[in-house]
């Protein structure tokens, strides 16, 4: 009943703040409520608190007690909705494939289907010893995609 009715006031929330989105509603059971968000342009400290006050006085302690919090999606979490994608399109990712393969490249295009990556890579020459260089390309379904997280370069 709580979750549901969490979930109606989050949904008035996002209507009001188009640019804000879920990423993940827990409710724990001792009433504890972790909402954590993200936005097209990022979230502010101010978009948690508009989320946080639609919520937390649109429900009534008397009626059953609680604790909110609502935060920001970390940055070294993984991506979990397209928006996500969209929004750090131009950013390194490093992609887990359903199959276990790993590619870390960057984000060049975000489509409706899935992604499309950009990498350079080191590949023994065809005739001769060493190494060359090649730029390699691959577009990615999001069901192929079993995790995926942006690269924090320092």
């Amino acid at each position: 009943m709580l979750k549901e009715k969490v979930a109606a006031l989050l949904d008035e929330a996002f209507k009001e703040y188009p640019s804000l989105y879920l990423i993940d509603l827990k409710i724990k059971g001792n009433n504890e409520i972790v909402v954590i968000i993200d936005g097209d342009e990022g979230v502010s400290v101010q978009d948690c608190i508009n989320v946080s006050r639609k919520v937390e006085h649109n429900l009534d302690r008397e009626e059953e007690d609680f604790s909110l919090e609502v935060m920001s999606a970390g940055a070294t979490e993984p991506l979990v909705n397209k928006r996500q994608y969209k929004k750090n399109e131009g950013r390194d990712l490093e992609v887990i494939l359903q199959d276990g393969a790993k590619i870390k490249g960057n984000l060049i295009q975000v489509h409706d289907e899935g992604i499309v990556l950009f990498w350079k890579e080191r590949v023994p020459k065809e005739v001769g010893k060493g190494k060359m260089t090649v730029e390699k390309e691959e577009v990615i379904a999001y069901d192929a995609i079993k995790q995926a997280k942006v690269k924090i370069k320092f």
